[in-house]
């Protein structure tokens, strides 16, 4: 209802009586659809710093709220959850970590034989976790895969030192000490300096690798401090807690006093000492329980412990079945099998010290086994391939499908659709996103689009021939045997988040030269060609291309300047025409919305419908666009990109299977040393760059300070320079 204005003859004009006024789209070179439905697809990314289980926590509380208000069929549809894959780890890793709690338990009891003696070192294991958690809160750090990939290592570690404790101790009960609490302190005052010593060099070890740099070094960090830390709390534990335990559980070889009894004693004379110590009077202690109870107890505790570990939805099953299966396997340890074991044991020992020997006496060969050694490890390093992450299933999978330059929209929706019904086709896939006019590989336009695959969850699917890596590979296969018009890939996300879209590799060709488009566009074709005829290569591809459909416009500055318009006049103009310009803003809804002008579809559909566009000249007239300007079809192309300040053109790719990022990397290298030409080279972009950067000088420095800090620690402990 706008008035625009009125007429000599009192005629008012409206807006809607020249222009067609409707609610629209800011944009419409994109559309989406889930699941076949139309749709508008929204992507949250978190900022550096926060945490992305409580972003998607909150998230999912607000489109709870949302739901209610949204009109008859309509729905919200969380198709990608980064919390579903970090959830599913941690199950895993927790899993492990409880398998391997139960691993270290049978195999301390197989070889000490006694379940006094194996519950001292088992009890360290809790323990130990429980401080190092502590002390992961107290630093800020987060319970994430790599502090419990640490812990998963730890447990093997922190049982050593308490195993050390055990050992000593028994060896002091063989040599006839008839106090289990006077071979406990003798023991310590031969072990502490060897634990505390033993700790430090582990520590020296994982400390330094926490300060390395780059991407790596946010990984080792976590890492290498978790580990630290639960060390130290195993030694801890070795120094006071064990030795304390030994005294209480363990008795001598002629001592037949019940578990109960030598409780109470070793309670009475730990409040002796502290009454000497502290000059502690009137306190009395009344903790002595039955065996069979404080064995109960000891049970129940260490397995509250590991239960507060478990995290899966079916622990009131889990619990009780991992404690049978302790019981039915410690019930395989018979005296017969035992003895068999033991049998075995000693006669692999005596080989063992005959070998020893045969080295001591010919200490030539010892050092030449040496050398032999590092020459080994030198050459297993520089022949094992190289990786920054290992690619793990994440249950996504994503897709970009690439038309002939100037495809229609419509044409690259339809090639859409068909890529959309054979992914849809396989039983694998839950959901699945269609995002048309852009590519995750880089491009917009109208020849681009681009797929969201979720997978169905990991314990619908077999974790080898139904994995994420199966099925994309198996999608591209047939894809490439479907569709002969378009460039359609598959390609699993990055494993780190916002190092480009590709778990692959990524480069980035440069013309240093400054020379012509098309021809480096042949040169980047033909470093392409060689470089999917390696082996380790399975693909790669570039979106570049020069020959999208275009028009150059040259303006006639004369012609312009007699009519009184300057260029600028004209190229706003056909801007406002067929790109649109805009005007103001305006309120509706409780929002403010922009107001966009530009001619209708059917008036800019064409080249001819530059002839139906005129401008106002210096006499009032109005004038064709097409006297002040010239039009002539060429071909180019749609972007032009920069790298580090130099043109390029970015080139993606997958290795082989069976082949890692750094095989396909040196293969790069390799191609381009033979193929690029003069004045031509490239960069890595993503986290192909992040791992070439992160074997700098830094690691190399880091690993030589450990190895300096191991050796002076031991020099300090053997008071010489030599034997360590």
């Amino acid at each position: 209802e706008m008035v625009i204005k009125a007429t000599p003859d009192g005629k008012v004009i409206r807006l809607k009586d020249i222009a067609r006024v409707e609610l629209g789209s800011d944009s419409y070179a994109t559309g989406s659809r889930t699941n076949g439905h139309t749709a508008v697809s929204c992507m949250v990314t978190q900022i550096a710093g926060s945490n992305a289980t409580e972003i998607v926590q909150n998230i999912q509380k607000e489109l709870e709220e949302i739901k209610g208000t949204l009109p008859s069929g309509m729905e919200i549809h969380t198709v990608m959850n980064v919390n579903d894959f970090l959830f599913a780890s941690i199950h895993e890793v927790v899993k492990t970590l409880i398998e391997a709690f139960v691993l270290v338990f049978l195999v301390v009891f197989l070889f000490l034989q006694d379940l006094r003696s194996t519950l001292i070192p088992t009890i360290a294991i809790p323990v130990a976790l429980i401080g190092t958690f502590f002390a992961l809160y107290l630093i800020g750090f987060t319970i994430n895969l790599l502090t419990l990939s640490a812990l998963i290592l730890a447990i093997a570690i922190v049982v050593d030192d308490a195993i050390v404790v055990v050992e000593g101790v028994h060896a002091k009960l063989d040599m006839g000490y008839t106090s289990a609490r006077k071979a406990s302190l003798d023991a310590m005052s031969e072990l502490g300096g060897a634990i505390l010593s033993i700790t430090l060099v582990m520590m020296a070890v994982f400390i330094p690798v926490s300060f390395l740099g780059g991407t790596s070094g946010v990984f080792y960090r976590q890492f290498g401090i978790t580990m630290a830390i639960a060390i130290a709390f195993s030694a801890l534990n070795a120094l006071t807690l064990s030795p304390a335990l030994c005294a209480i559980f363990l008795k001598a070889h002629n001592d037949e006093r019940p578990l109960g009894q030598r409780v109470k004693e070793a309670q009475g004379e730990a409040l002796q000492i502290m009454k000497e110590k502290y000059k502690v009077r009137g306190m009395r202690f009344s903790l002595a329980l039955p065996p069979w109870l404080t064995l109960l107890l000891l049970l129940a505790t260490i397995v509250f412990m590991v239960a507060g570990l478990f995290t899966s939805e079916h622990l009131y099953i889990s619990i009780p079945a991992w404690i049978l299966a302790i019981v039915a396997v410690l019930g395989l340890f018979s005296q017969r099998f035992i003895d068999s074991f033991n049998h075995a044991y000693d006669r692999l020992l005596e080989r063992y010290k005959k070998g020893v020997g045969h080295f001591v006496k010919r200490p030539w060969l010892s050092m030449g086994f040496v050398a032999l050694s590092i020459a080994l490890l030198m050459f297993t390093m520089a022949k094992t391939p190289t990786t920054l992450v290992p690619n793990e299933d994440t249950g996504t999978i994503m897709g970009a499908v690439t038309l002939p330059p100037g495809t229609s929209q419509d044409r690259t929706d339809k090639m859409l659709r068909q890529v959309e019904k054979l992914v849809m086709a396989s039983p694998l896939v839950d959901n699945t996103v269609v995002i048309s006019g852009f590519s995750f590989l880089g491009g917009q336009g109208s020849s681009y689009g681009s797929f969201i695959i979720k997978l169905k969850p990991w314990e619908e699917r077999n974790s080898v021939t139904e994995s994420s890596t199966m099925v994309f590979a198996n999608l591209y296969l047939e894809s490439q045997k479907a569709f002969k018009d378009a460039q359609v890939l598959f390609f699993q996300p990055p494993m780190i988040a916002g190092y480009g879209m590709s778990n692959g590799f990524s480069l980035n060709l440069q013309d240093r030269t400054g020379g012509d488009l098309t021809k480096f566009k042949k040169v980047a074709d033909d470093f392409i060609a060689e470089l999917i005829k390696r082996p380790e290569i399975q693909s790669a591809q570039t979106n570049f291309d020069t020959r999208f459909p275009q028009y150059t416009i040259d303006i006639d500055a004369a012609q312009c300047k007699r009519a009184g318009l300057s260029p600028t006049d004209v190229l706003t103009t056909l801007q406002g025409y067929l790109g649109g310009l805009y005007s103001s803003n305006f309120n509706r809804f409780g929002k403010v919305y922009r107001v966009m002008v530009q001619a209708d579809f059917a008036d800019r559909s064409n080249i001819e419908s530059l002839n139906n566009i005129k401008v106002r000249n210096n006499r009032g007239e109005m004038a064709p666009i097409t006297q002040f300007m010239t039009l002539t079809p060429t071909e180019g192309p749609d972007v032009i990109s920069r790298f580090n300040m130099f043109t390029s053109i970015a080139i993606n790719g997958n290795p082989a299977d069976g082949y890692t990022s750094g095989q396909a990397v040196k293969a790069v290298e390799e191609v381009a040393k033979s193929t690029l030409p003069v004045g031509y080279t490239y960069e890595y972009s993503g986290l192909t760059r992040e791992e070439q950067s992160s074997g700098s000088s830094t690691t190399g420095l880091v690993f030589v300070l450990c190895f300096v800090f191991i050796y002076l620690l031991l020099a300090a402990q053997y008071e010489s320079y030599f034997l360590p």
